[in-house]
């Protein structure tokens, strides 16, 4: 009988620099589906969003010897997701699907009724709609403050921004899908 160690991040980051390969496939199994539901909250379920979730990783294994760990690993991937797929979003304009996320969800967690379907469903879709009508900054905020349920400072921490902002921009962003979406509340 053979035991498997489990490493934490921090050791499977120092064996991958050593050029240990089992370690950063460890480290992309273990990251790569926070990834992929980022990149997918920001892109839609695209080719795109395949790309960019494949270079996320990519460029880290590129720059592996930079990341110092001042951030946990899964905020420093995050962030390297969520700058390409600004680029992304900077060069093709393209807008995510949020709903997309939340339909895999209800899928693994069995919560739907059948004969609730199609109304949740549509409702789903009214606001990923009104998700996608915010502007980038504000769809990074809700996304992973609201959809992927990281905190405040994690989500500040992860785009790169003063709490303040974090919030303003949440604040903000809430009052415009109110806006958006009162005729369902």
């Amino acid at each position: 009988m053979t035991s498997k160690k489990i490493h934490n991040d921090w050791e499977l980051v120092e064996m991958a620099r050593q050029g240990d390969m089992n370690a950063f496939a460890e480290i992309v199994s273990r990251y790569e589906g926070k990834i992929a539901r980022t990149v997918i909250g920001m892109l839609g379920e695209t080719a795109e969003a395949d790309d960019v979730g494949q270079e996320t990783f990519i460029r880290f294994f590129k720059s592996i010897h930079s990341f110092r760990g001042d951030s946990s690993l899964g905020t420093y991937l995050t962030r390297i997701a969520i700058n390409l797929s600004y680029n992304v979003l900077k060069k093709g304009k393209r807008t995510g699907s949020l709903v997309q996320i939340w339909n895999e969800e209800e899928k693994e967690m069995d919560i739907v009724d059948e004969s609730q379907d199609h109304e949740e469903k549509e409702k789903g879709e009214m606001i990923d709609k009104a998700i996608q009508s915010l502007e980038p900054g504000f769809r990074a905020v809700v996304n992973l403050r609201l959809v992927q349920g990281y905190t405040t400072k994690e989500t500040a921490e992860i785009l790169g921004l003063p709490l303040g902002t974090v919030l303003s921009r949440l604040s903000r962003a809430q009052m415009q899908l109110q806006g958006k979406l009162k005729h369902l509340i």
